[in-house]
């Protein structure tokens, strides 16, 4: 990179710096932090751990957000100190440094960008992922498995933490059906992106000839919802059930029944949880998961009449997947909706999914942008 395109990156930088800084409002946050961290410092705090945490996840996104703006900025201001000293000393090395140094900070610079389009109400909160097979038995259930492992990696990558809330193994392989409750900031602004269905195409492992199989797995994305919420859940409307929990591999996990089914007749919603010992805890749980399964339900209605009123048709079914993970006869994964695709298969059953991500977020960016143009 010439002095000349060093320039250059430098003015496109400060514009985005500058941009950054102008729909940040720097101030407010800081306020906002100030007024968190004193709520931290009551001793009483702790009395109530589930709305203490949520303090505590707001307080750490905003200042992950500020930090590392501020930290951006010294970095940018570093540079522009190099530069000068390359003009005037005409230093190849510290040259080959800066131009370095470039790069590497407008890949922080779109990560951020990255961090700043999780602006939609619920973006911060907490996520419910849930796992369904489609038809093939073992094939598919197998495939859930496999997925379940790539969320709970990358996850993992992130920092977040992962609790199963149900769990049901499948009759060979796999699992039949499997919830998590993934935490932390950005988590549901993350994973919708990842909702639909994802299909896999590759030689079975369970088929003695060797065929090729394709399967496919549905992933339902929802935001965990706090009682700020409004969701109007009538009891009469609810069936609850219990049962006795039971682990991978079908060993039961505990001796009573523990475990809770809640039905919500009108809309015929189903949620499950065994995660906890306790009966009361695992329907806390489980009345959760309905409140931001009815939310759910409640935004794809909305978003079903608006493409109604704009005659815009969706189809949703088996042949509407999100993306394609093909492991034979080449190595692929492919977002259909983006056309983002990666060559690396293993990295991604692995976790690596920001790529794809990135991509989403981005597109239904601009797709808003031009609604609103």
């Amino acid at each position: 990179m010439e002095l000349v395109e060093v320039k250059q990156e430098l003015a496109i930088m400060l514009k985005r710096l500058k941009d950054f800084r102008g729909s940040l409002d720097l101030d407010q946050k800081q306020e906002r932090i100030a007024e968190l961290d004193e709520k931290m410092s009551d001793p009483e705090f702790w009395n109530n751990q589930e709305a203490a945490q949520t303090v505590i996840n707001e307080a750490n996104g905003l200042k992950e957000q500020v930090n590392t703006f501020l930290e951006l900025e010294t970095t940018f201001e570093d540079l522009e100190v190099s530069y000068e000293l390359v003009k005037e000393e005409d230093d190849a090395e510290l040259q080959a440094e800066l131009v370095s140094g470039i790069k590497k900070l407008i890949q922080e610079l779109n990560d951020y960008e990255l961090q700043l389009l999780l602006s939609e109400p619920y973006d911060k909160n907490n996520a419910i992922l849930e796992l369904h097979p489609g038809a093939g038995g073992t094939e598919s259930q197998d495939w859930a498995s496999m997925l379940l492992r790539m969320y709970t990696r990358w996850a993992e990558r992130k920092g977040y933490k992962v609790e199963t809330l149900d769990y049901l193994p499948g009759d060979e392989a796999g699992v039949k059906s499997v919830t998590l409750s993934i935490k932390g900031h950005n988590a549901y602004g993350y994973l919708k992106a990842e909702k639909g269905v994802h299909r896999l195409v590759r030689i079975s492992p369970f088929d003695s000839s060797g065929r090729r199989h394709t399967s496919f797995v549905s992933c339902e994305i929802m935001p965990e919802l706090d009682d700020s919420v409004e969701i109007d859940i009538q009891t009469e409307d609810l069936k609850v059930d219990t049962y006795r929990a039971s682990g991978a591999g079908g060993q039961h996990i505990n001796t009573t029944d523990s475990a809770v089914r809640i039905t919500h007749l009108p809309t015929n919603t189903v949620v499950t949880c065994q995660t906890e010992r306790s009966q009361i805890k695992n329907r806390e749980h489980a009345m959760k998961m309905m409140r931001s399964k009815l939310y759910q339900l409640k935004i794809e209605e909305q978003q079903q009449q608006l493409l109604e009123i704009r005659g815009e048709q969706k189809e949703i079914g088996w042949g509407s997947q999100i993306r394609s993970y093909v492991f034979h006869p080449y190595s692929m994964v492919k977002d259909h909706r983006t056309n983002f695709e990666i060559g690396n298969t293993s990295g991604v059953m692995d976790g690596d999914l920001d790529g794809f991500i990135d991509a989403y977020l981005r597109t239904s960016l601009a797709y808003l942008l031009n609604q609103e143009g």
